[in-house]
């Protein structure tokens, strides 16, 4: 098992998440994994009890750690995993991942947006709910910045394609085979915001 002085798998996926260490995280899940086979475990339930449980000391899923320090490839390795919980809700705010990427765009300047943009857009694609309230009973929208149009716009797409039933289950095909990863129906709306999709998750916005 994958050991840094002496740390769980659960602590190192939350060190991983806060890192955007891809190296870390992917050796902890083969870890985890190995040891699930021995034991006569299912790995992918293993996997994705131990990524479902991790939490850190107050209460943030590894989801929500990584979106909060804008983790952007350890995000795409996360919703990739089969069983993990999208739309869990932390202890403090009762934020889903979504609203903690909304307050990561939040916090950086307006010349690195498009990079917290695009985590939003991967959550989304996902399948992450953007109707979902926090504790302040606000949804991710109420969350963003007024100036932030782009954000703004994003989400309310979302929201529309969610009530238009576009939030159909899809196989990724770069994911495991009933991953919990979900892809909405037609990209359109994507397309409209003029952003390209780039294979696993991963939106680029258009120059």
């Amino acid at each position: 098992m994958a050991d840094e002085e002496g740390a769980s798998p659960r602590e190192l996926v939350l060190e991983a998440c806060r890192r955007n260490n891809t190296e870390l995280l992917e050796e902890t899940l083969k870890d985890l994994g190995a040891a699930a086979s021995k034991s006569g475990k299912k790995p992918e339930d293993h996997v994705a009890d131990v990524l479902n449980n991790a939490r850190d000391g107050v209460g943030n899923g590894c989801l929500h750690v990584a979106a909060t320090y804008g983790s952007f490839e350890v995000i795409d390795m996360l919703l990739d995993q089969e069983g993990l919980e999208i739309d869990e809700i932390d202890r403090m705010e009762q934020d889903t991942p979504l609203h903690k990427a909304v307050r990561y765009v939040n916090s950086l300047e307006k010349s690195v947006w498009p990079h917290g943009h695009s985590i939003v857009a991967m959550l989304l694609d996902a399948g992450c709910d953007p109707r979902i309230r926090n504790k302040a009973k606000l949804k991710p929208i109420e969350l963003a910045d007024p100036r932030n149009t782009e954000l703004r716009s994003m989400l309310q797409k979302g929201e529309v394609s969610m009530l238009m039933g576009g939030d159909v289950v899809e196989d990724d095909d770069d994911g495991p085979t009933g991953s919990a990863k979900k892809t909405f129906g037609p990209r359109l709306w994507w397309w409209e915001l003029g952003y390209l999709h780039r294979g696993r998750g991963c939106w680029l916005r258009q120059p």
